[in-house]
């Protein structure tokens, strides 16, 4: 294990340090005020904390118009200038996000954000709440997360050592296509990217290839052609420039992308108390504001794609939207219940049937059996 802990934290290290960002005391989640000297006054100030954070995806909304102002600025200016904060992307820190929640386990990343679809394969538990097919609007992805959440904090808390304090949502994930989409049937032979084991279930139903891609070599997969289609967010797809690569935007919300955001609790409990009740009040309205941009920017995402006025980004392109027609609504539903739902359950190496039946099972008014 001390081995373990030493190879991450070295390789959290050279990222951060690679970035520009800190030195080697970067791994620690809190920078202490340097100690007086001897000859200062006993009333002195003490200098600012500064606390070291991983953020989310690099370059699109929450990250750079909420999570980074939150930590780089607000941060300083609701603590008057007592606490700051250094963040990066996870994707451009050399951490991959199916590593996030161990190396937070691990007090190697003290403060993180972590992406639930990185946990599909090892915890699919913790990725109910947004299951492929299973939120037609962010109002059922909001109940689903709700119901979920109580269990979430309890697991991560008992299971890693981890202090969950915030959820963040992303815009809808949608299809953008190189070739005509009229239709979900549409996608029987393509290749698809997907994020996630279940939207892998999901397009494998449609008799389509999944291809799991990182986000940030989406538009080299579309252009080299190792993918035909790509289901990612409105918007992220739009800071991408997925509208340059792809003609056809499918508007069907099959996921949604869900992070959390949470703390080591040893790095958390170190923390000074005024600090942590700051955190404790900002942190909610911080999320409060990711959710509802991105119900905000699903719908920018769309405009921006296709060129409409609404657009407000500089940046347009012209690509063809195409809603999806109520039997598709229906279609896409069925594949959640009869495929995606039961094959999540298979994945599970605990008791997923009583989880789901005891959270997000009620909200959307399916029991699961237990496995046999």
């Amino acid at each position: 294990m001390h081995a373990l802990l030493s190879s991450l934290r070295r390789r959290w290290l050279t990222a951060l340090c690679a970035l520009g960002l800190a030195s080697a005391s970067a791994a620690l989640a809190l920078t202490p005020p340097a100690s007086a000297p001897a000859h200062a006054p006993a009333a002195a100030v003490p200098a600012p904390y500064k606390l070291r954070i991983v953020g989310g995806l690099a370059g699109v909304t929450q990250y750079l118009q909420h999570e980074e102002p939150f930590w780089t600025q607000q941060l300083q200016q609701l603590s008057a200038g007592r606490y700051s904060a250094d963040i990066v992307p996870f994707d451009r820190a050399g951490v991959p996000g199916s590593e996030m929640l161990r190396m937070m386990q691990l007090g190697v990343l003290p403060f993180g954000t972590v992406l639930m679809s990185a946990l599909s394969g090892q915890y699919p538990q913790y990725t109910a709440a947004d299951l492929p097919g299973m939120a037609a609007d962010i109002a059922q992805l909001r109940a689903s997360v709700a119901a979920l959440r109580p269990f979430l904090e309890k697991d991560l808390r008992q299971r890693h050592g981890v202090e969950l304090l915030a959820i963040y949502a992303y815009p809808a994930q949608v299809l953008f296509c190189k070739k005509p989409i009229a239709r979900l049937a549409d996608l029987a032979g393509r290749r698809v990217r997907v994020s996630s084991g279940g939207q892998a279930d999901y397009v494998s139903a449609l008799g389509a290839l999944p291809v799991n891609t990182a986000f940030a070599q989406l538009a080299h997969s579309l252009e080299s052609g190792d993918t035909e289609c790509a289901i990612t967010g409105t918007l992220s797809g739009h800071s991408l420039g997925l509208y340059r690569v792809t003609q056809y935007l499918y508007t069907l919300p099959i996921t949604w992308g869900l992070g959390v955001f949470a703390a080591n609790q040893t790095a958390w409990a170190a923390l000074p108390a005024d600090l942590r009740a700051l955190l404790l009040r900002e942190l909610p309205q911080l999320e409060a504001r990711i959710w509802d941009a991105a119900e905000r920017d699903t719908a920018e995402g769309i405009a921006c794609n296709s060129g409409a006025a609404s657009c407000a980004l500089s940046r347009k392109g012209r690509m063809v939207v195409v809603n999806p027609s109520a039997q598709d609504q229906i279609k896409s539903r069925e594949i959640f219940s009869s495929v995606v739902l039961p094959r999540w359950q298979q994945r599970c190496t605990v008791d997923c049937a009583a989880i789901w039946n005891q959270t997000v099972g009620p909200v959307q008014q399916i029991q699961l059996p237990p496995l046999r």
